[in-house]
């Protein structure tokens, strides 16, 4: 038996009120901030660059729109899930509802790796930015201070201090945390609509020719010289042409990742039917715009060869200007980014954490709400200690992938969640819909797949450690003390 839980049972949930529930004080403004401060992060300030330099040329543009296209296919399946079913705990809610108890806790402890271990690594990055920031101003900051053990320092302290502060706003109250997102997206968004806008009017028309640049591995297969599997194994594939478009979407589709974390605030939304995919896909199409639009700007400031091995690409292109003392502002946009992203993961955590735990799978610890902010305290605080860990003293710099690949499975099982309930529950209503089912879910679900086998092996092997630590975790402790399942042997 599978075990899942049912749709009517799943909306009580959602409507429940009063002490011991989550307060909804979100508007669908909050819910689309939320979207664009995980999603803008320092991503936007460094892949573009990448990108451009190393695959797409000046047709990183189309990158993005074709990595916001294919991550459009699972936003719009989020959106369908989060307004027919309001509750806390995104994916894993989802999945308990189509595929049953085992495949709900298994996406449960897969989305450890997509929020924990991303607010871990972006908060060690932070602290890197943040040295930076202070050497504007002659401060700085002891090396043994920004690196731990492992990488020649004693602990990565500003990493720890941020996820230690952002974990108190987040104990004190969503709505608290809520406003000092909004006033973080807004710092970030304004620096990059400055720089688009005062980068516009310096733009060089001939950095953007030719705007998809050669390849000489497609010219060989056009005139017969190669075939194709030839050249699809061979060095010449993903550097720039059309293979290299394609290739710079594949890297440049981590900057959109973090939208589904506004699908864990469902529970605290004030008219989840209407403000879930309000700010689902209303933070993937103002992204969208702004990513393209940067793009524009900073490939025609510079030609994209000069962001070859260039760590700080922006500052490079934005020096075109001559507005080069605006360059601590970019970093102040960078760091408000990370900020956002770092609150957004912690947040998206402890709600999955608090859904587990109310189902009886995790220890009643990660359900308890304080009294006064009705907030999942004890998980923040739990998860302050586990990020703190590894961000102060593990080197996470490598594990972006294993965020990744994280991701990428939630988003497929939530695709196929969409699948499954549009075949057992037709009737069903949904205040929103996935248009063109199964076309939508079923590209969303190739698109994702694709992106998990260009992954490097070793994420692979990463995520069946984790997983398999997963399942023992599951036989040992929560199958025996499933709410679910306890119930059905008692009757």
């Amino acid at each position: 038996m599978l075990f899942k839980k049912s749709i009517p049972q799943l909306l009580a949930e959602a409507n429940e009120s009063g002490e011991g529930t989550l307060k909804r004080s979100l508007t669908s403004f909050n819910l689309v901030a939320l979207g664009v401060g995980a999603i803008i992060g320092a991503g936007l300030f460094s892949l573009t660059g990448i990108a451009a330099a190393d695959n797409a040329g000046p047709a990183v543009i189309l990158s993005f729109i074709i990595a916001a296209v294919g991550c459009g296919f699972a936003g719009l399946c989020y959106a369908e899930f989060a307004s027919m079913i309001p509750v806390a705990g995104s994916a894993y809610t989802y999945s308990y509802a189509t595929m049953g108890e085992f495949m709900a806790w298994i996406i449960g402890w897969d989305l450890v790796l997509e929020y924990a271990l991303s607010a871990a690594t972006v908060a060690s990055s932070w602290s890197q930015y943040f040295s930076q920031f202070l050497l504007e101003f002659g401060i700085k900051f002891p090396d043994h201070l920004l690196h731990g053990p492992w990488e020649g320092g004693v602990v990565n302290l500003p990493a720890i201090i941020i996820v230690c502060l952002l974990s108190l706003l987040l104990m004190k109250g969503t709505k608290d945390s809520s406003f000092v997102n909004n006033i973080l997206v807004i710092v970030k968004v304004a620096v990059v609509l400055i720089f688009i806008a005062l980068g516009w009017g310096f733009i060089n028309a001939a950095n953007h020719h030719p705007f998809i640049p050669p390849n000489a591995g497609e010219e060989a297969v056009k005139a017969g010289t190669k075939g194709f599997l030839d050249f699809f194994t061979s060095p010449d594939f993903g550097r720039f042409g059309i293979s290299g478009v394609l290739r710079g979407a594949g890297v440049v589709f981590f900057a959109f990742i973090g939208f589904d974390a506004v699908s864990t605030a469902a529970q605290e939304a004030k008219n989840p039917q209407k403000g879930m995919p309000v700010g689902i896909i209303g933070s993937l199409v103002v992204c969208t715009i702004l990513y393209v639009l940067f793009a524009y700007v900073m490939t025609g400031l510079e030609n994209y060869t000069k962001f070859a091995g260039d760590a700080k690409p922006v500052a490079t292109a934005f020096a075109q200007t001559g507005y080069t003392f605006l360059n601590r502002f970019l970093m102040i946009a960078i760091l408000a980014g990370y900020t956002s992203v770092i609150l957004v993961m912690l947040l998206g955590q402890s709600r999955v954490f608090y859904s587990m735990s109310k189902d009886g799978l995790l220890p009643k610890i990660f359900s308890d709400l304080h009294k006064k902010n009705q907030t999942p305290w004890k998980t923040n605080l739990v998860f302050m200690v586990f990020v703190s860990i590894f961000t102060g003293f593990v080197p996470v710099s490598d594990l972006g992938h294993m965020v990744s690949i994280g991701t990428l499975f939630a988003f497929s099982l939530v695709c196929i969640g969409v699948l499954i309930l549009r075949k057992t529950n037709p009737g069903l209503e949904r205040p929103f819909r996935t248009p063109w089912v199964p076309l939508i879910p079923i590209l969303g679900i190739l698109v994702c797949v694709l992106m998990m086998a260009s992954l490097p092996i070793v994420s692979w092997e990463r995520l069946a450690i984790w997983m398999a630590l997963g399942v023992v975790i599951y036989f040992a402790y929560s199958k025996k003390h499933s709410k679910i399942r306890n119930e059905h042997n008692a009757g």
